[in-house]
């Protein structure tokens, strides 16, 4: 609304109230009954305020924001099951402090909110650069850019687009896919180029990692049938396998 409308809204509202108020005493002829009424709705402005704007919004405000974080928690589970889990431990041999980063993601049944915490904490910090060596990076290629489209149709999906670190993870793969897929050969590239690729992976697998311990923190409470295969075949416990034991 132009603030020109807004104006003249305004003051048609106000001049219809006046000329009520007038009716009013025209009719009965009771300034202090009009005054006592008008005094009262005064007074109960402020309290409505409080209870639609204070309180009835912000009850609709989190309800709506547990429904996107349930779509965007099923969207996760569609990430992770067609892309993430395998990312996760394809990308997990380019650390040497591989044997460092396992225990600290090793999520079991008993972790607790702290665990969890604890374990962004470790992953946001992580330093240690990927080793590109270390990893088949035309195997890499190759399931980057097959899973292209996927990612393609999730960064469209606008729930995605308004939780700022799911749409960074994506893009983030996505440019790690790009870089790869630009390149001819990945076969004897000269250090600095390894090293910019060493950067993208870097920003993947920090991005990626950090949802995963939020996904399965999420799983772990809403949907534990779920959790138990995950952590059953996550690529940092020594001996993943989906058999029961």
């Amino acid at each position: 609304m132009k603030r020109s409308d807004f104006i003249i809204l305004a003051a048609i509202l106000v001049a219809t109230s006046s000329l009520a108020y007038y009716i009013h005493f025209l009719v009965f002829r009771d300034p202090h009954h009009i005054f006592i009424f008008m005094l009262g709705d005064l007074a109960f402005v402020f309290l409505e305020v409080f209870l639609v704007v204070l309180i009835i919004e912000r009850i609709l405000a989190r309800r709506g924001k547990q429904a996107v974080l349930k779509k965007l928690n099923m969207v996760a589970g569609t990430f992770f099951s067609e892309v993430g889990n395998k990312l996760l431990a394809m990308l997990l041999a380019c650390f040497s402090s591989n044997k460092e980063i396992c225990p600290c993601l090793n999520i079991d049944d008993g972790w607790t909110r702290a665990d969890y915490k604890k374990a962004r904490a470790f992953i946001r910090d992580l330093e240690d650069r990927p080793v590109c060596s270390n990893i088949d990076l035309n195997e890499l290629k190759a399931f980057l850019v097959q899973k292209r489209p996927f990612i393609l149709r999730l960064l469209e999906n606008p729930n995605v687009l308004e939780h700022e670190r799911g749409s960074d993870l994506l893009w983030a793969v996505f440019h790690l896919a790009e870089e790869l897929e630009a390149r001819a050969s990945l076969g004897e590239l000269p250090e600095s180029d390894l090293g910019h690729l060493a950067t993208d992976i870097q920003r993947v697998y920090r991005l990626l990692a950090s949802e995963w311990i939020t996904y399965m923190e999420h799983l772990k409470s809403d949907y534990p049938f779920l959790f138990s295969l995950i952590v059953r075949i996550h690529p940092f416990q020594e001996h993943p396998s989906p058999i029961v034991t």
